[in-house]
């Protein structure tokens, strides 16, 4: 990263790529998996981003590049953010490479807003599109055409067109080329991540996305991806400053193991930058770390229900909450937080710090962004401060009739009809997978240090 000649602005120069899909299921995924893989496997340090709020897919990124994946989401995050978060990651990288969500521009509410675009037009990035040509030889250019001229903004540079049926296929579309192709995949149904509830499974649960990078060593003209990332103009960041060296305030235990596993970096970042020393552990195997507070992700409890029920740290984790520990759930970690979780033909104990049973069911109960305010009834979250993230969950919560929320969503469905946020204590829990402002992380660790000197 070279810098401006302004202050607070750094001029970022490192190479970058948007790989885009037609649309979801079109191999975008399997593309740009492989194409982190072969590039590491060049040489390259390799930064790996992710277009809108999942939480799968960067487990996979980081496997395989050995950097942590960010979300790049402009409606959580705000534009300005999107732009600082892949301005600081990139550093010491040689080269970016971010997937994007859904088709190029599907964004909220049918607007173009979090696309994929979105974030390349942000970026300056250019695009190479995804396109699966099963079923098509001409019509596949009207298809390419028609993104291509949609919005001219965006910088589609080249095609990769995946499932390719045989040689004579690709000759059929090869005739009506009109933006250069880079790949020709051919149709191989092992290419794929087996999938659940929740998406694609976890890097620890399968390596095939690592496999990928031979496909595209094979199929895919990598030097001239290469040449199209690096046509990408200067990016104009604005730089936050380095946190002043400082001792650790509070030490936050986060869960993180099979059955709790969803989180973004920032989150974490803004944690260590507020002041936290993050201790990471396993409440289904490991007793419960010294720490101040703690900061549970989501994931797939009920996957793991026998073995939360049956450890120690459950037990110790209600005795912390009741006595005053500041704690932040999320999602899986909610579930965890209440008296019982029912999953298939069972029923299982959880910590019993908030009052109500959770059930597992066949399909979501909410999907979509969040947003909403803090009520202020929580001493780490400042009253009246924003709420901005994401719900999607399999699980119904039925809380005490006497529950409290210390959140009232705008936007999203959260525990009951626009609330969000059961709490009792310092302990607080909620559907949203939150994206963290400055101030709230700064105030879970500010309750963390002060819960220590208690």
């Amino acid at each position: 990263m070279q810098r401006t000649g302004r202050d607070d602005s750094d001029e970022v120069t490192i190479p970058r790529v948007v790989i885009a899909g037609t649309w979801s299921g079109c191999g975008k995924t399997t593309v740009a998996s492989g194409l982190m893989a072969a590039l590491t496997g060049m040489g390259r340090t390799v930064q790996p981003f992710k277009v809108g709020p999942d939480f799968i897919d960067p487990t996979h990124h980081t496997l395989t590049c050995g950097r942590p994946s960010r979300n790049l989401d402009p409606f959580m995050m705000g534009e300005e953010q999107v732009i600082e978060t892949f301005a600081r990651a990139s550093t010491g990288a040689d080269i970016a490479v971010i997937e994007g969500v859904m088709g190029l521009y599907d964004g909220v509410d049918g607007t173009g807003c979090a696309s994929t675009a979105h974030v390349a037009r942000l970026l300056g990035a250019p695009v190479v599109l995804v396109v699966d040509a099963k079923g098509m030889s001409s019509t596949v250019h009207a298809l390419i055409n028609g993104i291509c001229t949609y919005d001219r903004t965006i910088n589609i540079a080249g095609v990769i067109f995946n499932r390719i049926g045989s040689p004579r296929h690709r000759q059929l579309i090869e005739k009506g080329l009109t933006v250069p192709a880079l790949g020709w995949i051919p149709k191989q149904q092992d290419l794929m991540i087996e999938s659940r509830h929740l998406g694609l499974s976890m890097a620890h649960e399968s390596d095939r996305a690592a496999s990928f990078g031979a496909v595209m060593q094979e199929h895919c003209a990598l030097e001239q991806i290469e040449s199209v990332a690096g046509s990408a103009s200067p990016l104009e960041a604005t730089r936050q400053p380095a946190p002043a060296d400082q001792q650790e305030k509070a030490t936050i235990g986060v869960a993180m193991d099979p059955a709790f596993c969803f989180y973004y970096q920032d989150n974490l970042d803004r944690l260590r930058a507020a002041g936290a020393g993050l201790v990471f552990f396993s409440p289904m195997t490991d007793p419960l770390p010294k720490v101040d507070g703690l900061y549970l992700g989501g994931g797939y409890p009920e996957l793991h229900a026998e073995a939360l029920e049956t450890s120690p740290c459950r037990d110790q984790i209600r005795s912390a909450a009741m006595a005053g520990m500041p704690i932040y759930a999320e999602c899986g970690g909610l579930t965890y937080l209440t008296e019982s979780l029912s999953a298939g033909n069972h029923g299982y104990r959880m910590a019993g710090v908030l009052p109500a049973t959770a059930t597992m069911t066949s399909h979501f109960q909410g999907l979509g962004y969040v947003q909403g305010i803090w009520k202020g009834e929580v001493g780490y979250a400042a009253p009246g401060s924003p709420v901005s993230g994401h719900e999607f969950h399999y699980s119904r919560l039925v809380p005490d009739p006497d529950g409290r929320f210390a959140i009232a969503l705008t936007r999203g469905k959260g525990i009951d009809r626009g609330k969000d946020g059961l709490y009792e204590q310092e302990t607080t829990g909620c559907y949203t997978h939150a994206y963290f402002s400055r101030t709230f992380a700064e105030g879970l660790v500010q309750a963390g240090a002060a819960y220590r000197r208690l």
